[in-house]
């Protein structure tokens, strides 16, 4: 499929005499065709494009600004050195039956500025039109790759979403589809790559991007398939059989964070490279970073349209290799659990494995309620940097030199400090069972 795109790209470049590119809606790269002059005509964002395999937010937002999207013929982009576009550009919006699911992007050295492009009643050169007719052939190949990503979404979904004793069926079922699509052969290791949070409504219909070992995606609840376990959030899942117990039952918190799933194809169980390239991926779509609920909910600033602003990238959880598709929920709950680590505790993040992340391996599996009332007093705003102080200094052993070098202050100031957490927690930083709680309370406060 994806030498379908390149050769399509290819043909566009050779008809216009152009370097090409083909991105997917969310500018993400899929092909893009070579030029003798390439050399001459490369701008900062083309060069971005290509060796980051997407183009920034920032990018995005300039050209959308153009009415890209909506557009159903060619536009001319006009050049901004300020926004790193040196050079000009043709857009051919990709379209199939009304949908927008790419663009195929023609840079121009000079030689095109007179081109018809077509419109106010004005014919368009005829290899615009040509190029217009290929851009339409690509969305076609982009719609049905689209309508398969769909179904192997829906199946993973359902597969993450059932009660053990469904599993089996599942998973049989999931797994015909995969046969069916070439991408799978039954025995070979898999695992999953969940992103926390993940804004969209329309992951299944997405493309998937083609990227190594990449099988299927879907979007869901953090928590669903976690039966009678913790959501991803914290809460705690309803046991089989109760109201809220189902991924998508209305009843379950609102609270949930969206995530997505991401089945990857491994070279061996131990070998988590093509699910380490797929999060890195997926961490820098537009989709990966905050809702708008829980901006609102965390007192975000609001952005164009009255919507909250994202807070930041997501971050991405790895789970262990199996072999068997009914294994693949306990994956998840892996996966998931990291990711949750992963926003907790930026020395984890952005990426990382189940295994990797220590002492969250448990606290992720708890319930989450009200901090322990003993820490309260160090949640507030006002003493978050004695908090800050109390977590570091517990993280190194209780080694007085040593936090105050991480902390960069004074042995004084840190026994200060120290004192004062003493006086309003009740605790004594002396006795073990004192430590232990108040560590693991700060760090669970994060998840």
């Amino acid at each position: 499929m994806r030498g379908d795109y390149q050769q399509l790209v290819d043909e566009i470049s050779a008809a216009l005499g152009a370097p090409a590119t083909l991105e997917d809606r969310d500018f993400g790269l899929i092909a893009f065709g070579a030029h003798e002059s390439d050399d001459e005509v490369m701008d900062p964002v083309r060069t971005r494009s290509i060796l980051q395999r997407r183009s920034s937010a920032a990018v995005r937002a300039w050209f959308e600004a153009f009415g890209i999207a909506r557009a159903k013929t060619a536009l001319r982009i006009p050049p901004d050195p300020a926004a790193g576009v040196f050079k000009g550009r043709i857009c051919l919006p990709v379209r199939h039956r009304g949908i927008v699911h790419g663009y195929v992007w023609l840079l121009d050295d000079g030689h095109l500025t007179d081109l018809e492009l077509g419109g106010r009643g004005a014919p368009p050169d005829p290899r615009i039109a040509q190029a217009m007719e290929t851009a339409s052939r690509i969305g076609a190949l982009l719609a049905d790759e689209a309508r398969a990503g769909s179904e192997l979404g829906y199946l993973l979904r359902e597969l993450l979403d059932a009660p053990a004793a469904g599993r089996p069926a599942a998973a049989a079922a999931l797994r015909d589809a995969l046969r069916d699509s070439l991408r799978f052969t039954p025995g070979v290791p898999l695992t999953l790559v969940a992103v926390l949070p993940w804004n969209t409504p329309d992951t299944d219909t997405a493309p998937l991007p083609g990227l190594p070992g990449l099988l299927a995606a879907c979007a869901l609840p953090a928590g669903g398939g976690l039966e009678g376990g913790p959501a991803a959030d914290g809460t705690q899942a309803a046991p089989p059989g109760s109201p809220g117990s189902g991924a998508t039952d209305p009843q379950r918190p609102a609270a949930a964070v969206p995530s997505l799933a991401a089945l990857v194809r491994l070279r061996s169980p131990g070998a988590l490279a093509p699910a380490h390239a797929v999060a890195e991926h997926l961490l820098r779509s537009p989709r990966a970073g905050a809702t708008p609920a829980e901006a609102a909910a965390r007192g975000g600033p609001a952005a164009g349209g009255g919507q909250p602003a994202p807070l930041g990238p997501g971050a991405a959880g790895i789970g262990a290799g199996t072999s068997e598709l009914t294994a693949l929920p306990a994956t998840w709950r892996e996966a998931l659990d990291a990711a949750r680590a992963a926003r907790a505790e930026p020395r984890l993040g952005p990426i990382t494995q189940w295994d990797a992340i220590g002492a969250y391996r448990m606290l992720t599996t708890l319930p989450k309620t009200a901090p322990d009332p003993v820490i309260g007093p160090l949640l507030t705003p006002a003493h978050a940097e004695l908090a800050r102080t109390a977590e570091v200094f517990l993280d190194c052993a209780g080694q007085a030199s040593r936090t105050a070098q991480v902390l960069g202050i004074h042995r004084q100031t840190l026994y200060y400090r120290l004192g004062r957490v003493e006086k309003l927690t009740g605790l004594d930083l002396g006795d073990g069972e004192h430590r232990l709680l108040l560590h693991m309370a700060l760090k669970a406060a994060r998840l």
